[in-house]
């Protein structure tokens, strides 16, 4: 794989912008294009020895450094089903492990009609006091970007997601969950909604724990009430990643915010997308479950399965809303009812000789009434209506035959095949 394709150089920057947004996207041709045309804010540092030293020693001959000009490329599947992953491989903030923990991940994503996102964020940054500070700002381009693209990408603007491994882990976290002025210099307000990813998926990731007590999360590091529904997964083995993992997971089930966390016993670090026969290495099959479960992975025949049912949901409501419209009638019956009773006592009252079939007729007449009237209490006692659910099913329903519409729509138009 040509991995030179992962970084442009900044005197082709403008042309390639041109070309992407002038082109349609094609599943067959993943395209780059930069974040910043006009240049990366804030200049970045000069490695210092300790850093080269771990670069030299680290990297490998598929990992990407020096990188000043960030971008980001995109991998569309053949049927895409409007979900998209923006995907940030780990490497220290010092370099990217663009393959197992990039390109690989977004071919996998196309495989469940996701379109991977791969992000070429600007590193090294570790000798920096926020190292993860101008990688969140290159995250949060990269989805102001896509959103902006989103219709044209067919996209979903509110179905965009951030995998990150390792360092690009801690960079989600700091994306979905540091409201710190370093990340957000602006009042963070619903504007900003835009640079937050709708779901994370963190893999060994960490970073974020007190140095002073690493059993607890660090100073100022806190999960928001708005932040994203989140994938976990570790090794318990990989230092104390697991225990950062399972913090931010503990917070977000105090916050009673969507969460799933996977612990396994072993796997070490930075396996990404590798097969070394461990039970950690099913986690993209575990991510894909969870993926699916939370509504982000449709296809025709799912849509067809959850149309019918809520259709059949509908017609059950319709009939017990049918059986409902007995109780318009309760109110005359006891009206009707209290006119026998009362002409009942009239005429026994009476001093003159009252008429017996008269009264055994209206007696009779009173019995029938009486029992119609416990029928139609036991039916309304049976009955579960609630308008409000009735009014949620038809528009779940409308929902969801828009989503099948819009889904064999951009299945069907040239740029999906």
């Amino acid at each position: 794989m040509d991995l030179s394709r992962l970084i442009i150089h900044a005197s082709s920057m403008k042309w390639l912008l041109f070309m992407v947004l002038a082109h349609p996207l094609l599943a067959a041709e993943p395209l780059t294009l930069p974040l910043w045309p006009e240049g990366a804010p804030d200049k970045m540092p000069v490695p210092s020895e300790t850093t080269a030293d771990f670069i030299r020693k680290r990297a490998g001959k598929t990992t990407v450094t020096n990188v000043s000009s960030p971008t980001i490329t995109v991998y569309r599947p053949e049927k895409p089903n409007g979900t998209s992953v923006i995907v940030a491989p780990g490497g220290g903030y010092a370099f990217l492990s663009a393959v197992h923990e990039g390109t690989q991940v977004c071919e996998w994503l196309n495989t469940l009609g996701v379109t991977g996102i791969l992000l070429t964020y600007r590193t090294p940054t570790r000798d920096e006091s926020a190292p993860h500070q101008k990688p969140v700002q290159d995250a949060q381009k990269a989805l102001e970007i896509i959103r902006l693209h989103a219709t044209e990408w067919k996209l979903k603007g509110d179905r965009i997601g951030f995998l990150g491994f390792s360092a690009g882990g801690n960079l989600l976290a700091h994306l979905a969950c540091d409201r710190s002025p370093e990340n957000y210099p602006q009042d963070y307000d619903q504007d900003a909604q835009k640079q937050r990813p709708d779901f994370g998926v963190m893999i060994y990731g960490g970073g974020f724990l007190d140095p002073a007590d690493p059993m607890k999360l660090k100073p100022g590091f806190t999960v928001p009430p708005d932040a994203p529904p989140l994938f976990v997964a570790c090794a318990g083995d990989d230092g104390t990643n697991p225990v950062a993992a399972t913090l931010l997971y503990l917070e977000y089930k105090r916050q009673n915010l969507p969460a799933e966390i996977h612990l396994y016993s072993e796997g070490g670090h930075g396996f990404g997308m590798r097969e070394n026969h461990q039970p950690i290495n099913h986690w993209p099959a575990r991510c894909a479950g969870w993926m699916d479960s939370r509504g982000w992975l449709p296809t025709m025949a799912k849509l067809d399965t959850s149309i019918r049912r809520k259709e059949n949901e509908l017609k059950s409501i319709t009939q017990q809303l049918a059986a409902f419209g007995c109780a318009d009638d309760l109110p005359l019956f006891m009206r009707e009812i209290a006119k026998v009773e009362a002409r009942l006592t009239s005429l026994k009252a009476s001093q003159k000789t009252s008429n017996p079939q008269v009264i055994q007729q209206l007696e009779t007449h009173l019995t029938k009434m009486r029992a119609a009237v416990d029928r139609m209490k036991l039916d309304m006692s049976k009955n579960t209506f609630d308008p409000a659910e009735f009014e949620a099913a038809k528009s779940a329903l409308v929902k969801l035959q828009a989503e099948r519409d819009w889904l064999q729509q951009i299945q069907s138009s040239p740029a999906a095949r």
